[in-house]
């Protein structure tokens, strides 16, 4: 569903993780697993992001959710934008930058299943690059481990 919103991304990414197989699995148990259940260290590091990020306006993870919460269904502090058997698509606009994260399951090429998150962000002005060069380096160490998380999880 995020491939519309692939051209002009500051960021774009997928990750992957292969399932066991002889599984039925049910996406949203495994994203809430991914994204709900997070290790201490993926704690600690959001809550860096939200005390560095808040002097300059920028919502913490937590108002995000909040806000969230109070129009829909949240995955984690994502909010859920849309939901179908094959995938689920979170993501938050603000005034810095706009992201998308799609979490799908696919056949692989054994015939097994892989779930594999998609990131997709576009950036507004300056602040928006500005944190997106700080939080990318995190974001693709956390964006595997949450799949490794949800597969864990089964």
């Amino acid at each position: 569903m995020l491939a519309p919103l692939y051209g002009g991304a500051d960021l774009l990414d997928a990750y992957a993780v292969r399932l066991p197989a002889g599984v039925d699995y049910d996406l949203e148990v495994l994203a809430r697993a991914g994204f709900e259940r997070q290790a201490w260290w993926v704690r600690a590091l959001t809550r860096v992001r939200d005390a560095i990020m808040a002097p300059v306006g920028v919502k913490s993870s937590r108002a995000v959710g909040f806000a969230a919460a109070a129009r829909g269904p949240v995955i984690g502090f994502f909010p859920l934008l849309s939901k179908n058997a094959g995938e689920l698509v979170m993501g938050e606009d603000d005034r810095h930058l706009d992201f998308r994260l799609a979490i799908l399951l696919r056949a692989d090429t054994a015939g097994g299943r892989e779930l594999v998150v998609v990131t997709v962000v576009h950036c507004h002005n300056w602040l928006g690059r500005m944190y997106l060069a700080v939080i990318a380096p995190f974001h693709r160490v956390i964006a595997p481990a949450s799949l490794e998380q949800a597969a864990r999880a089964i």
